[in-house]
């Protein structure tokens, strides 16, 4: 690492009270002040007037570059952490998809490493305690019913590492599952389900703080039947993931999802597998073939659409694309992700944190990456 101050001048930087022309310090790997005016002497590197904003948190993620979480091999999980960060996501969790109960152990484990390396933000559980009515791409034969003992053995294989877990609040023991997780420090994820309204305010209740890709996977919206949506949505406890790729949720829909939960409570996430960054073709997801054919992905056994192929500084172009203000759509991809999942130092510009800083051009593309306070692009 360069200890040697760097001054990032003639910027608009993204803080968390809004925009500001001036200029960014960064020392030792974090951001050491924040100004305007004439910063004084020392190193400096003009972006000509762009957009500086805090590196982008993606917390629903399955893999990118040919590379998968679920095979839980260190260095292709080093290659996917990598690939997201040269394109502006500066932090994210593993996300695993349904294994078994010895599969599962041993990915946690791995991954687990990864964490303490800081490598990783931490471990994301998507199952096994999911409806099969609603697996997605999510192999039935691996789902099962919510068992604290099983979790709790997962807990001691992350040494603290895992962050979130998705249930579905109607199967059997969820509630208690839930309420085992968030007195765990483990946040409770609502998705893959089949609740009705009243089970799923009941998980929330539980302590249960985030929806898991909204829209997707879930019993849906009906003017007398609302269902999960209507419940997740409504709720101000609750975070609700997007994945805008337009091809998960049509715009008009994301539209509304904006609209009722407001600024704040919007997550947009990639759910991204390990077609990312390639061409089309046939690739894995945890046990599953899976076919993308003009970067939409669906598994070849059932037709279920499957992960996206997208990195999330797309599904911040895509929100602003339909008129989502830019703040708001960049905050949706930094800080409101990692507020949901208590990390609390990514997603924000501020003095003292980590320099994880993206340089964007007019167009919301990305020309330059910092990482802990040196240049990745």
């Amino acid at each position: 690492m360069d200890h040697t101050p760097l001054t990032l001048t003639k910027a608009r930087v993204m803080t968390a009270d809004g925009l500001h022309e001036g200029w960014i310090r960064v020392h030792g790997g974090r951001v050491s002040e924040l100004g305007t005016g004439d910063p004084g002497p020392g190193e400096r590197h003009d972006v000509g007037g762009r957009l500086i904003v805090p590196g982008l948190v993606d917390t629903h993620i399955h893999g990118g570059a040919g590379r998968s979480f679920p095979d839980a091999d260190p260095e292709e999980a080093r290659e996917i952490v990598a690939f997201n960060r040269r394109a502006g996501v500066t932090s994210l969790l593993a996300g695993l998809v349904a294994a078994s109960p010895q599969d599962t152990l041993r990915q946690v484990s791995v991954l687990a490493e990864l964490c303490e390396e800081g490598e990783l933000s931490g471990i994301y559980l998507e199952g096994p305690f999911i409806a099969e009515s609603k697996c997605g791409a999510h192999d039935p034969a691996l789902l099962r019913e919510p068992d604290i003992w099983e979790f709790d053995a997962w807990l001691k294989a992350g040494r603290g590492h895992i962050r979130m877990i998705t249930v579905a609040p109607e199967l059997p023991g969820a509630l208690e599952l839930i309420r085992a997780a968030v007195s765990s420090g483990v946040v409770a994820a609502v998705g893959h389900t089949e609740a009705t309204y009243e089970q799923t305010l009941a998980a929330v209740d539980a302590g249960a703080t985030v929806a898991t890709h909204i829209y997707n996977a879930m019993r849906p919206l009906n003017h007398r039947d609302p269902g999960p949506i209507a419940a997740l949505l409504g709720d101000e406890r609750v975070t609700v993931e997007l994945i805008l790729d337009n091809v998960h949720v049509h715009p008009g829909a994301a539209g509304l999802v904006f609209e009722a939960a407001g600024p704040g409570r919007v997550s947009l996430v990639t759910d991204a597998m390990s077609a990312t960054g390639l061409g089309d073709g046939e690739y894995t997801l945890g046990e599953l073939r899976v076919r993308v054919r003009e970067g939409r992905a669906h598994v070849v056994e059932t037709g279920a659409i499957a992960s996206s192929t997208i990195v999330l500084p797309q599904a911040v172009r895509n929100a602003v694309a339909m008129g989502i203000p830019v703040e708001e759509a960049l905050r949706s991809a930094s800080s409101v992700p990692a507020a949901a999942l208590g990390l609390s130092e990514a997603g924000r510009i501020e003095v003292g944190g980590h320099a994880d800083l993206l340089v964007l051009n007019e167009d919301l593309s990305v020309s330059k990456v910092m990482y802990r306070g040196t240049w990745e692009v």
